[in-house]
């Protein structure tokens, strides 16, 4: 996908609709910003939406805003860096399997497929931010919410029939029963929390505010301020944006932690200047605190190469709900869709050189706004209103486990990689992403830490 676009708007059928595909940054602008009450998000596919759930995603409308008013408290920096020592924990916990490991395979050294293994790390992070100090019973829930995903997952692969997903096979019965049993799990936990709202309440200006605790006291502070009697998220709504959370939290962020890895893991002159820097500001064994990471700038530079090479969702979708025309003179008529190709954007000669498909993460030394010749070329988390909540979340979770892993280890791509980014509604490898780690010594002058393995080019994949 990189390259140029010959023509940056143009029209392709999705089956019998019509979609117009707009990859011009200005056009970009009206659809996300100054005409953004002319377009809507699309519906998505009923799969789809069993996947990522009924929550902020897909809402419309006052519903919409509702909710994107009361969760935004919750993804503040100022709150999630109280995430910093639970999900720095979790990711030394894996690193020290990943050490026990090397030392017990006799080589000095492990392969560890990384697509598999950050799982637990995005999971960790996901389930405190939903739950808080209800972690441990929102951890069982969520659980079971990814066995849900995994049938959900492997129908999406499949040739779609027509009232499949009704029929009682084997595989609908148990994703049925394991719906009914997260429901059930996530209503006691909220009526439980709800009748501890009024502890929640009080002042305890240090305490992590999660999204659950902000849902279920958005109507506390309603009525607080006399704005209507009733509660403001109902129960079923709080299920579905703890689906919704649990799905956007955990996948994007492990594609972003896999894309991150692979990359430091081919190019080891890169991989090499980062771990300076968080060894300069971090030392060798103390793990990264919420002071450290605003000061681990190339490690920022190496994160925002990543989402431009390997955005999180590859392409965005609108719908206009009436008919509206762009400043370049185009028509839309209602209930036409537009396809932003955020991929092609970001891989776009026009914006980001000849070297568009090369990892150079000094494009980001200045900004995001200013990393190529368009201020919008940069899209990774969309724009506007809509734009993704838990961006700030993900940046955090990224930054922190790719600094202690590199205090740790040394990172090459294994032999038995494949190079091959695939899109299953996210960008994942598709066959898989194994890095061999070798465990650093703890000075930095040693003198195994500063070798480095030649760096295979990167390349890429056409994308169906």
């Amino acid at each position: 996908m990189g390259g140029n676009l010959r023509r940056p708007t143009f029209l392709i059928w999705f089956g019998p609709t019509p979609r117009l595909t707009v990859a011009e940054p200005e056009l970009v602008r009206e659809i996300f910003l100054t005409r953004a009450d002319a377009f809507d998000r699309y519906e998505a596919h009923p799969i789809v939406r069993q996947l990522e759930g009924d929550g902020l995603v897909s809402l419309h409308g006052d519903k919409w805003a509702l909710h994107r008013r009361v969760l935004t408290d919750a993804f503040y920096p100022e709150n999630l860096n109280r995430l910093v020592p639970h999900v720095g924990r979790s990711v030394a916990a894996l690193a020290e399997e990943w050490r026990a490991m090397a030392a017990s395979g006799g080589s000095g050294e492990v392969e560890v497929d990384v697509a598999e293994w950050f799982q637990a790390v995005t999971e960790e992070a996901i389930t405190r931010a939903t739950f808080g100090r209800s972690y441990h019973d929102g951890r069982a829930v969520f659980a079971m919410q990814g066995r849900l995903m995994a049938f959900a997952s492997e129908a999406f692969r499949k040739v779609l029939v027509p009232g499949y997903r009704f029929l009682p096979t084997k595989k609908n019965w148990q994703s049925w029963k394991l719906d009914r049993e997260i429901r059930r799990s996530l209503t006691r936990l909220i009526a439980r929390r709800s009748d501890e709202a009024e502890a929640e309440n009080a002042d305890d200006a240090g305490a992590f505010r999660d999204l659950l605790g902000a849902m279920i006291n958005a109507g506390e502070r309603r009525r607080a301020r006399a704005l209507a009697p009733a509660a403001a998220i109902p129960v079923e709504d709080m299920l579905e944006e703890c689906k919704t959370f649990f799905f956007a939290g955990k996948q994007t962020t492990t594609n972003l932690l896999t894309w991150a890895t692979v990359l430091l893991a081919m190019h080891p002159e890169w991989q090499e200047r980062a771990r300076r820097e968080v060894l300069d500001v971090c030392g060798a064994d103390e793990l990264p605190s919420k002071e450290h990471l605003p000061r681990l700038k190339m490690l920022g530079m190496i994160i925002n190469e990543t989402l431009r090479l390997y955005p999180p969702a590859v392409a965005t979708i609108r719908r206009a709900k009436t008919d509206v025309q762009l400043s370049d003179g185009c028509m839309i008529p209602r209930d036409m869709e537009l396809l932003i190709p955020i991929m092609a954007i970001h891989h776009d000669t026009r914006f980001w050189g000849q070297d568009a498909a090369q990892f150079n993460p000094m494009r980001f030394a200045e900004g995001t706004a200013r990393a190529g010749k368009h201020p919008l070329a940069f899209i990774p988390f969309g724009l506007g209103s809509r734009m993704c909540i838990g961006q700030n979340l993900a940046r955090l979770e990224a930054k922190l486990t790719m600094a202690i892993l590199l205090q740790r280890f040394e990172m090459r791509t294994s032999p038995n990689y494949i190079h091959a980014p695939t899109v299953l509604m996210l960008l994942y490898p598709q066959y898989g992403a194994p890095v061999i780690f070798r465990p650093r010594s703890a000075h930095p002058s040693d003198p195994a830490a500063q070798t480095a393995s030649p760096a295979p080019s990167l390349t890429f994949k056409r994308f169906p």
